[in-house]
């Protein structure tokens, strides 16, 4: 699971390609068995030709340090970190890879984001390392799964089935506070589904009695 100080880095990140002029995806699977990249960006530059970047984001000692493949296949490729993590790890990352550096702002009243980059080492560009195609084509596939997840969350709960938001209901059953004198989500949703159907036969019933009415009247008019 990710932490707060990792999904910061991810928003913080995306708005960064994205003021620079880059699509950015997260996530992305790497062609050529080459793992699966935390965050990929490509730019097109003057000359016409797509240039290709990746972060690679770790949060704690034990992260950077992990048997997790490296995706460094960009033209340019980065360790994204905060700032306490790299003053422990500067000397153990490679000379062609850049650092970007995370700072969060002591307040985040007055900002848009939690927090900032700063570049501490550029990198080395080097060739491509996997088919550009193939890159491209991975790129268009992350990017339409986040527009799938985008239109989930526009459509609400009605985009899930019955079965589906029973058993995420049942994931949060622990939280389900039984002594505690609150009002709990279940507890509403009870309530709420009563309310309705009352609703719903009170509404039935006005129908009902206004049909009967009409009935009555058209007997009462034929006689």
């Amino acid at each position: 699971m990710k932490t707060s100080l990792t999904t910061q880095m991810e928003e913080v990140l995306y708005y960064y390609c994205r003021e620079n002029g880059d699509i950015v995806v997260e996530e992305v699977t790497m062609p050529e068995e080459q793992g699966i990249v935390d965050t990929l960006s490509c730019r097109l530059t003057n000359e016409k030709q797509f240039e290709w970047r990746c972060y690679e984001l770790k949060a704690s000692k034990a992260d950077f340090r992990s048997k997790a493949k490296l995706s460094f296949i960009g033209n340019y490729n980065y360790f994204v970190l905060p700032a306490a993590l790299f003053t422990k790890v500067k000397e153990e990352i490679p000379s062609h890879i850049g650092v970007m550096v995370y700072h969060q702002y002591l307040s985040t009243e007055d900002q848009l984001l939690p927090g900032y980059f700063t570049i501490e080492k550029k990198p080395q560009r080097q060739p491509l390392l996997v088919n550009e195609q193939e890159l491209l084509f991975r790129l268009i596939t992350s990017q339409a799964r986040e527009v799938g997840k985008a239109k989930q969350t526009a459509r609400g709960l009605r985009a899930f089935s019955t079965d589906q938001l029973y058993k995420e209901l049942k994931k949060r059953q622990p939280d389900y506070d039984l002594f505690g004198g609150g009002v709990n989500f279940y507890d509403r949703f009870v309530e709420d589904c009563c309310a309705q159907a009352v609703e719903a036969l009170k509404n039935e019933l006005d129908a009902t009695r206004e049909a009967y009415f009409e009935l009555e009247r058209r007997l009462l008019e034929e006689k």
